[in-house]
């Protein structure tokens, strides 16, 4: 659940200002983690039957077609764009890596190296199956996220707050306060982008009637959103407080002291995003390989999956190289995708599939928190 969408968030910050930008913290918290629920409750409503895909519950909801349409083309933008910043941003720890360790004394060397040096990494691993054979990665990947964002605001903290900082918006005119609030606005539903890979991961889990596969994955994700909490907060709050509008769209590339630490910081980002690219790639590759096979009559196989997982791969890094703008990208996208597919659609799925009673607690919950993201 932790991505690497929190070193963007003191940028994030520092385009919606104290007073909004905790708001809206406080309320995407709240809201993924309702939404969230909702999706961990939705998975096996159908005694016998599990939604292991997000767009087998949407065709459950909408119908075969319309659902399809609704969320398989919305889903995929999430996850690939995912993958193109987490291509970005593994390259960008690496150029910083780079740049601590060698002081001056190295040549310098373009950023598009680095993504390519990244994505070779990619190439090898996207050809493991499953989600259970990158279970290793994902976990360390996991623990990596934990390590960085602490060691982000952990080092915030030890600078202290920078000579003649300053929290007024960054743009000085309207037309710029408003397209950096709505930046703003993407990059925080950015941050809390879990709910496209929820049901897979949930479909891993063993199911019986008297243990649902519910119960195991809503105590792992109110673990999840409370290290989420630990490490969102402190990073957005106390890099906004330590750095004001100065704040670089990445933290640690702001951050230079300790050198040792800042190191270590961008190289545990490469690790994470290591993992979180190929938890957001296994949908993709599942369902590219899907149609091949089915609709293309391609016979399945390591064949099939090292042309098109390494011509997916070669497309992210393509064009992770051709727009290398890590802020910017996640903004965008956070407000193209990441809201619906994380705020609107599971309540609209919800009160499609339970039709709760006109103002019971359930239905004024869903609607409640509608109008607050279309707000």
């Amino acid at each position: 659940m932790v991505g690497a969408g929190l070193l963007t968030l003191p940028y994030a910050m520092s385009e919606l200002g104290w007073g909004p930008g905790v708001a809206v913290m406080t309320l995407s918290w709240i809201m993924t983690l309702y939404t969230l629920w909702q999706m961990v409750e939705m998975h096996e409503m159908v005694p016998g039957k599990r939604f292991d895909r997000y767009h087998e519950l949407g065709q459950y909801a909408f119908g075969e077609t319309l659902g399809l349409w609704i969320v398989v083309p919305q889903q995929l933008v999430v996850e690939i764009s995912l993958d193109i910043v987490y291509m970005i941003t593994g390259g960008k720890s690496l150029k910083k890596f780079h740049d601590l360790v060698c002081d001056g004394r190295c040549k310098d060397i373009k950023l598009s190296y680095f993504i390519m040096i990244f994505a070779s990494a990619q190439f090898v691993i996207s050809q493991l199956p499953n989600f259970d054979s990158i279970a290793t990665i994902s976990l360390a990947a996991a623990l990596m996220s934990i390590c960085y964002s602490t060691i982000a605001w952990g080092a915030s903290v030890d600078k202290g707050k920078a000579d003649g900082v300053d929290y007024s918006l960054r743009a000085s005119t309207t037309s710029g306060m408003v397209f950096d609030f709505l930046g703003g606005l993407g990059q925080m539903a950015f941050s809390f982008s879990g709910h496209n890979v929820v049901l897979e991961i949930q479909a891993s889990i063993p199911s019986t009637a008297d243990t649902p596969s519910k119960k195991p994955m809503w105590k792992g994700v109110i673990v999840a959103y409370t290290i989420v909490l630990l490490c969102y907060f402190p990073v957005a709050f106390v890099g906004y407080w330590a750095f004001g509008n100065s704040v670089d769209d990445n933290i640690l590339i702001t951050l230079n002291t300790p050198k040792w630490l800042i190191a270590a910081a961008n190289m545990m980002v490469v690790v994470h995003v290591i993992g979180s690219y190929q938890v957001y790639a296994m949908p993709v590759f599942d369902m590219m390989e899907m149609v091949l096979v089915r609709k293309m009559r391609f016979s399945p196989g390591w064949k099939l999956r090292l042309v098109s997982r390494s011509l997916f791969v070669a497309f992210t890094m393509f064009v992770g190289i051709t727009f290398p703008f890590f802020g910017g990208l996640i903004g965008f996208f956070g407000g193209l995708a990441f809201a619906p597919t994380t705020y609107f659609l599971p309540c609209i799925i919800w009160l499609t599939v339970y039709k709760p009673r006109v103002f019971s607690l359930s239905w004024c919950t869903n609607w409640i928190s509608h109008l607050i993201i279309q707000f």
